[in-house]
């Protein structure tokens, strides 16, 4: 499914082109999930690897038990954040403080990945986006003690300031 992007308040901080918004999901290195408890949400930063052509897909990996992946389980429906190029503004009068920064919101469905060449493709996606350039042969024991969370993005917004 193609994301749709979100109305965004202001219009001047905005990024449409679509390279600048790859650039930061090169650039950012934790991906925040807010994910739905039924009282409060809960917040978790992970690694992430992604593709990002005509769709846009998150891969996460995590341990096979949790309470992410009990609330996985329940609802699939998630937020996430990812954020870079932090840079803080100082000025002489305090109402000229502020923040440079480049981000990406967005919302989508995340689930377990089960078919055993997608996970390698999650896991592997992990490593390149971390620089790995080596040969990726996991072990079957590591296999199996490691779950791929995907997560389709279906809306998002990106922007930067400064």
């Amino acid at each position: 499914m193609k994301h749709k992007d979100v109305q965004m308040r202001r219009k001047d901080r905005e990024i449409q082109d679509k390279s600048a918004i790859h650039e930061i999901l090169q650039k950012a290195d934790t991906c925040r999930i807010a994910l739905n408890t039924g009282e409060a949400p809960y917040i978790v930063p992970l690694n992430y690897g992604f593709v990002f052509d005509d769709a846009f897909v998150l891969y996460f990996h995590c341990a096979n038990e949790g309470r992410k992946l009990e609330l996985i389980d329940k609802d699939g429906s998630a937020g996430f954040e990812i954020d870079t190029e932090h840079e803080l503004v100082t000025a002489e009068d305090c109402c000229g403080w502020g923040m440079r920064y480049s981000s990406i919101i967005g919302a989508g469905v995340i689930e377990r990945v089960k078919d055993a060449a997608e996970k390698k493709l999650g896991l592997d996606l992990l490593m390149r986006h971390y620089g790995f350039a080596g040969d990726t042969a996991y072990p079957d024991a590591m296999l199996n003690q490691t779950t791929v969370l995907r997560m389709c993005v279906n809306q998002m917004s990106a922007k930067r300031r400064g």
